[in-house]
């Protein structure tokens, strides 16, 4: 009976710490990850600013090949929509919108989760030429958590900076066949 109550006050102590945690911790998170691509600038942005082309190298979209797609509008252009939905519970419902373009520079995607819990984030894509031949690639994700799930920043750069890096990575063998 005593290990029984000691386990119950160890996880009532665990979840009240969790709990205080997230009064303290921001509520906004900021993750960036950046590549060089061996290509000129004009080349990696008329690429990454279609968002058809994420299926190529967006380890997120790659999920699951076989989710539900609905597109509206053109691709590559402000107001593009590519809604998604998926049986995969890491893929889930959700839908991303091109909010901003600023050619050659910036394509700001607004990502709307609506499963497994609802969610909005901004994935702006940035491309900065370093040479004629060479662009670094800027990709960031930005958003919000709510009390008490803001406990959550403290391991979104590590889990969700990995994908994009991975993301990154997939992107410069594509560009630079």
């Amino acid at each position: 009976m005593t290990i029984v109550i000691t386990i119950l006050l160890v996880l009532a102590g665990i979840v009240a710490l969790f709990l205080m945690l997230g009064l303290f911790m921001k509520k906004e998170y900021t993750i960036k990850r950046e590549i060089v691509i061996n290509k000129p600038k004009k080349v990696v942005f008329d690429y990454i600013k279609f968002l058809m082309h994420q299926e190529q190298f967006n380890k997120w979209v790659m999920m699951d090949p076989n989710k539900k797609k609905e597109l509206k509008g053109t691709d590559g252009m402000v107001g593009f929509t590519y809604a998604w939905d998926s049986e995969n519970k890491q893929v889930g419902k959700g839908e991303q919108e091109i909010v901003k373009i600023v050619d050659g520079e910036l394509l700001d995607v607004e990502v709307r989760f609506e499963r497994p819990f609802k969610s909005t984030a901004k994935t702006p894509i940035k491309t900065i030429a370093v040479s004629e031949n060479q662009t670094k690639v800027i990709w960031g994700m930005e958003g919000n958590s709510n009390y008490p799930m803001n406990v959550m920043n403290l391991f979104m750069d590590g889990l969700l900076g990995k994908d994009l890096e991975i993301s990154l990575n997939t992107l410069k063998s594509i560009l630079e066949k």
